[in-house]
Formats: C-alpha cells, structure tokens, sequence
C-alpha cells in the first residue's frame, strides 16, 4: 500500500514539474497552491475555536450569523429545552477558522428567565471560546441584556460587545450609550447590511485562540438538511409526516414571513436530520397558470438550504416532463441525490416492467444516484432512505488525494487517448480536484477535450471512485507551451 502511494506522489511530482513548460495564469497557480487545503484544516493540532452569539429575540443574531457566514442558513430559532437549537456553524475571517454557535433567543418572563432556555444561554457561553453578546442598540439595553451581562460576567469568557441596528452615522450614538453596560467597547454593527461587521470580527479575532478547549462538543453544522421535493401531489407531505410519527424533534417557525420554509428535525437511523420543507411558497388557489414557476420556485429555496436532495417520484403514473426537471434542478445546484419511486406496494408486474423501462429512458443521466423504492402511506421501506442519504453525502464530501488522481488520469489517457483532430492530440497535462460538494475536477490539458471525451472520463471517475449520489464536475484549462525566447 506505501509503495502505491509512493508511486502516486512520483507521479504527481514529475507531472507538476512537467507544467512549468506551460503558461499558467495567477488563476491556475493559486489553485495548485491552494490544493490540500482543506485537509490542511483537517489536520489542525485542535478543535477550532468557538465563537457563540448570545442576545435576546429579535436583537439580529440570526442575521449577524448568517452576514458572518456569507450565506443565508436558516438559522434556528430558540425552543426552550431543546438542546439541538444551539447550532454550530463553519466560519471564517482573514484567513482564520472557528465554529460559529448561533444559541437563539432568551427573555425574562414573571418568574425571572425562564429555567431552561437560561440553561441553554449559559451551556452556549461555558462551551464557548469568545462571546459575541448582541444588543439592539436602537432599543438601548433592557433588563434582560442586564441579566445576560451578570451571566456573561460570572464565566469570565471574553466578552465583545455587539450594537446592532446602527445604520448609518446618526445612529452612532446609540452604540455608545452601551459602554454602561460594562462590558468594553460596543462595536456599531448593521447586521442587515454588512455595517462595522469586518471591524467587530477583527476584534474577536484579537481574542480567539487558536485551538478551542470545547471544540469537541460541537458537531459543525449542525444536523445535515434534506430538501424532500418533487411535482406536486407526489406524496411529499405524507411521507413527511409518516418520517415524523412519533420521532419529530421540533418544528421550527424560521423567523421572518409567513411564507418562511418550516424545517423538521427528525430522528432516523439514531441520527437527528433536518428535512427542509419546500412548502413554503404557496401559489394562490385558481392560479393555475404559473403553477409550475411556483413549483420550481419553492425547490429551488429548498435546495439552496439543502445538502441532499429525495426527489419523489410517483410510481404509478408515467415519468412527466416535471419530473426530469426537478432531477435536473438538483444537478444544477450541486446537491446530494436520492430517488424515492413512491407507492411502490400499488404496483402490478406490468406497471414494475414499463416503469423500469422509462426509468432507463428518462432518467439515464442519473445511473448514480440511489434509487428507494417505498410506499409514503404504509411506510414501506422508508427506514432504507437513511443509507442511501448517508451513500450520497459521503460522495458529496469525497475529495481524492492529488496523487492518486493523477495516477488514475495516468492509466486512462495511456489505454484510451484522446482521438486526433486537425493533425493534433491534446493530452490531459495535469488534474485536481478544486472543491467537494460536489466533487469539482479541473483538468490541465493541451488541447481541447471534446465533451463526448469528457463525460468518458467522468463515467471513469465514478466506476474507479465511487461518487454515488453525488453530481461531479470536472471542466477543461486549455494551456498552451511556453515559447522558448
């Protein structure tokens, strides 16, 4: 096995030496630099730090999480007595990574704040590094951030205080009201559009050390999320429910619009999942032109929440147009694939026979993804879901070692080059994997590779690497030799 990879690194070696012939941009050279990267993090002599944003409701934690992450997650409301709702995120700044934990909202009721979600609050600040305490500094602080900053003051944690809602200059004042509560400088943020917030990350990272004494209690990213789409009326709703019986962790009313996605934590399989519900965008009733807009509208918000993707398919009815589209909805937006064909138990042998034909004819460029066969209703076969989810994710996350790649790339263009057009051969110089979910393939060449030749070695990748349940991209740098002067 050493001697394999002894083998591999040579290889990788002579080749990367062989591109210096060519002309390569800043681009290409930043990505052969930056390759291994994320395994460099992997590798880390720690936990990351953790970084917890503390505040009560409606004070802009969940949009300050989701400005610092750069993306829109859904970001979990507080349900007291739920210890799921403290969710852990990847983060970044300048080149420094931590673990994000958005804790929710807590507030003091008659009785003082209310037991339990005040033990969340203070497990969120003892399991975190530096705190990020946010305040709605056009509200001023209340009781309740005073009791927040006794609880912050007795763990001793690093504290940085964060003024939301600071919009513009004139609001500037209100910030530094907030150097009564004791706590240091308040850093004016405005979550909403960006506002102060590299100046209050620089300041946590004055703070943060490099490796977190509590790291470890977080599993980063909190539960994975499953988008569950498909044409309407497909059985989405039952299988949902079917999923949830008894085993709903809680429902959870993102923030924001009525027309806001509700997402389930559910248990499966020992593990919490987050299927997100693409029931969110409700086209009006009688507004049957558009319907399908509205359809693809509300996968589309499903998939950008999602990681994996059940696409449902009706078993019983021919595969429709609709069907291939939302298959082919889930390949555009990089995700994880499943196929559930659902009432599986109504079918006769003749209807099994043609579905499975139309299965090869219709849903040929998916061979990979894994195919479920269940019935929504009586909950056949369902608990098969968890594996085949779990196949697709290990796929998405799949990254090869560049040796090895190269080796594979090696043994394909020796048995299978590349045909000759216009007098030339173009030959596969070098390749990398860019990225993970999905798998991202970059491949240095000398010529053009035609795009039959392209999906040939994809198709390789797959047999050779496994990649179930997951698209893979693998795009062409022409490169031509450098003149000799």
């Amino acid at each position: 096995m050493s001697e394999h990879l002894t083998d591999d690194a040579s290889v990788e070696r002579a080749l990367r030496a062989g591109l210096e012939d060519f002309d390569l941009t800043e681009e290409d050279r930043s990505l052969l630099e930056g390759e291994g990267l994320e395994e460099g993090y992997a590798a880390q002599a720690g936990p990351l730090p953790v970084v917890a944003v503390v505040g009560r409701p409606n004070v802009g934690k969940s949009t300050l999480v989701n400005r610092i992450l750069g993306r829109r997650e859904a970001v979990v409301e507080d349900v007291p007595g739920v210890t799921r709702d403290r969710v852990a995120y990847d983060a970044d700044w300048s080149g420094r990574r931590f673990t994000l934990v958005d804790t929710g909202g807590w507030a003091i009721d008659a009785t003082g704040i209310h037991l339990r979600v005040a033990e969340q609050a203070e497990v969120a600040v003892d399991l975190a590094d530096v705190v990020m305490f946010v305040v709605d500094a056009q509200v001023g602080a209340t009781d309740d951030d005073e009791a927040v900053v006794k609880l912050l003051r007795r763990s001793g944690k690093p504290v940085v205080l964060v003024a939301n809602k600071v919009d513009d200059q004139r609001t500037e004042a209100d910030a530094a009201a907030l150097w009564n509560l004791g706590l240091g400088q308040p850093w004016p943020v405005s979550a909403l559009h960006g506002r102060g917030s590299g100046d209050v990350l620089d300041a946590v990272l004055d703070v943060l050390p490099d490796v977190s004494a509590h790291g470890e209690a977080y599993q980063r990213g909190g539960p994975r999320r499953v988008a569950l789409i498909g044409r309407p009326n497909v059985g989405k709703s039952s299988l949902l429910n079917k999923l949830a019986g008894e085993n709903r962790v809680v429902v959870d009313n993102v923030a924001g619009t009525t027309r806001d996605p509700v997402d389930e934590y559910i248990e499966l399989g020992g593990k919490t999942w987050r299927f997100v519900d693409t029931a969110g965008i409700r086209r009006r009733v009688h507004q049957t032109r558009g319907a399908d807009f509205y359809a693809s509208l509300r996968t589309q918000t499903a998939l950008e929440k999602a990681e994996v993707a059940v696409v449902l398919i009706d078993a019983e009815q021919s595969i429709a147009e609709q069907d291939i589209r939302v298959v082919q909805q889930v390949i555009d937006a990089g995700r994880a694939l499943v196929v559930a064909y659902n009432k599986w138990d109504m079918l006769d042998e003749e209807r099994r026979y043609y579905l499975e034909r139309e299965i090869e004819r219709e849903l040929v460029q998916i061979p990979w993804a894994p195919r479920v066969n269940i019935s929504a209703k009586t909950g056949r076969a369902v608990e098969k879901l968890v594996p085949a989810i779990e196949r697709a994710l290990d796929s998405w996350d799949t990254r090869i070692p560049t040796g090895r790649l190269n080796a594979f790339l090696g043994e394909i263009v020796a048995a299978h080059p590349h045909p000759v057009r216009g007098g030339k051969q173009p030959r596969i110089l070098f390749g990398t994997q860019a990225s993970t979910r999905p798998p991202r393939f970059v491949l240095f060449a000398s010529g053009f590779l035609e795009a039959g030749y392209r999906r040939f070695i994809e198709r390789r990748l797959r047999e050779e690497f496994g990649f179930e349940g997951t698209p893979i991209e693998v795009s062409v740098r022409v490169r031509e030799k450098r003149r000799r002067k």
